[in-house]
């Protein structure tokens, strides 16, 4: 991911840490896997499978946090390689939100398993919301450790796409709760597990963000797309 430096062991701890950022982002997209397939099945050991890996998601994200101040109070980088390092921090940060929401989604899916108002919820209708969510976290992710601004681009113009997922939903459970009101607890719960699965396309949202302040050093948070993609193609 990072450019070269005159110092090797420099070379060496971004990689590592980099590695690290990786290998946490493939354990928080097996989370969301297992969180789904847990929806999809009503399956609660998948559910505790979820809820007992984020201590893991949890434990990483200290020890990363840990390394980049190391590297930080050692090496005092500047300009790029001191954006990359914050970059890097606020995507281990996004990780272990994401793992939140995965462990929030598995703690959703026993609630309504033990409601036994499942099999009468439209909860294969977040399957597509879903998958969404997940394949732009696995995109973030892969244009991160390329620091791909373009791929960055698509993937905040994605992000609208499961937001229109979730007010449809939204929609259709409200309908379900008029024509039945014993199915609002179990809904409201359905509901969270939405909610859930937007925001994950959020926090691959915020790792795309990040990606143009490496490379272009520039805040694209609260901006336009067209301000965005005018900041990707300058050559700053």
């Amino acid at each position: 991911m990072p450019d070269k430096h005159l110092s090797t062991q420099f070379d060496s701890e971004l990689n590592g840490v980099s590695s690290r950022v990786m290998e946490m982002g493939g354990l928080v997209e097996s989370q969301i896997r297992h969180a789904i397939y847990a929806l999809s099945q009503f399956s609660a050991e998948t559910a505790n499978q979820v809820i007992e890996t984020e201590a893991r998601v949890n434990a990483m994200e200290i020890d990363i946090d840990r390394e980049l101040s190391s590297i930080i109070a050692r090496r005092q980088p500047t300009a790029r390689d001191l954006r990359l390092l914050i970059a890097i921090s606020k995507t281990t940060a996004n990780l272990e939100r994401v793992g939140d929401e995965a462990e929030k989604i598995a703690r959703m899916v026993k609630s309504i398993i033990e409601s036994g108002s499942a099999r009468a919820l439209p909860s294969s209708d977040l399957r597509i919301a879903a998958e969404l969510a997940s394949g732009l976290l696995r995109k973030a992710l892969d244009a991160f450790a390329r620091l791909d601004t373009n791929v960055a681009v698509s993937i905040l113009k994605e992000d609208d796409q499961i937001d229109q997922e979730f007010d449809g939903f939204v929609r259709k459970l409200i309908t379900y709760m008029m024509e039945d009101p014993r199915t609002i607890s179990p809904s409201l719960d359905l509901l969270f597990v939405a909610k859930a699965i937007e925001r994950v396309g959020d926090h691959a949202k915020n790792i795309a963000e990040f990606i143009i302040y490496v490379v272009k050093g520039a805040d694209v948070r609260h901006t336009t797309m067209e301000q965005i993609e005018s900041a990707v193609k300058s050559n700053s």
